[in-house]
């Protein structure tokens, strides 16, 4: 079985990078073959709105017509038999680097067709679990409350074009290495210390089951 897993964030050794290895240490432990990338590695743009993919007669298949640097990558994604994401929360969303793959990804596999019955043409014939894990500094108790809408949409895009789509949330992240250095007076790092000490691990956990989960789905 093949896991690709995406890092959305620019740091290839903090949270979101450590839960997505822990999420692909799981997989591992099921015997799957995983490839594991940073898209802050590739030079690339969000979709062009070229059309190319949406073409009569187009040859596209789902897949983004542009030949550059990431478009190997969502060949991988596409090919895969599961796909593992994760990005930090920047500014209530998920990263821009993150953000332009989902676009280049999406617009290819979402169909402007219905079929004979009324149905919305379905372009990937397959079902690809996925998984987003998302990684912020906002606490869990207004999570739900700030960033709902953001989730629900990511989450169901994934579900309608992929067939499924498990998150999971780690928040409350510890954000410095050592907050003394840093202008950031509104947060307590004796509260975040305690926090990355009790609840760190417990998402590195669910990660890791989080990868071994995903290659049972298929």
């Amino acid at each position: 079985m093949k896991v690709m897993i995406i890092n959305g964030s620019p740091r290839k050794d903090k949270n979101t990078a450590t839960l997505l290895r822990k999420a692909a240490e799981g997989a591992i432990s099921t015997g799957a073959d995983v490839e594991f990338k940073n898209l802050y590695d590739y030079d690339f743009a969000g979709c062009h709105s070229c059309f190319a993919c949406k073409v009569k007669g187009s040859h596209t298949n789902g897949l983004c017509g542009i030949h550059d640097q990431v478009r190997p990558l969502l060949e991988a994604c596409l090919n895969a038999d599961a796909i593992i994401l994760g990005s930090p929360i920047y500014y209530d969303n998920i990263s821009g680097m993150m953000r332009s793959f989902l676009e280049r990804m999406w617009y290819p596999l979402d169909s402007n067709k219905y079929d004979d019955n009324g149905e919305r043409v379905r372009i990937l014939q397959r079902h690809i679990p996925t998984a987003f894990i998302y990684t912020m500094n906002c606490p869990e108790s207004l999570r739900e409350q700030i960033y709902a809408p953001m989730f629900n949409g990511i989450e169901s895009t994934l579900k309608n074009l992929l067939g499924s789509c498990t998150p999971l949330y780690a928040c409350d992240t510890y954000q410095f290495d050592d907050y003394s250095r840093y202008d950031a007076d509104m947060f307590s790092e004796e509260r975040k210390a305690k926090q990355r000490a009790e609840q760190w691990p417990v998402d590195c956990q669910k990660a890791y089951d989080l990868g071994k989960t995903i290659c049972n789905e298929q």
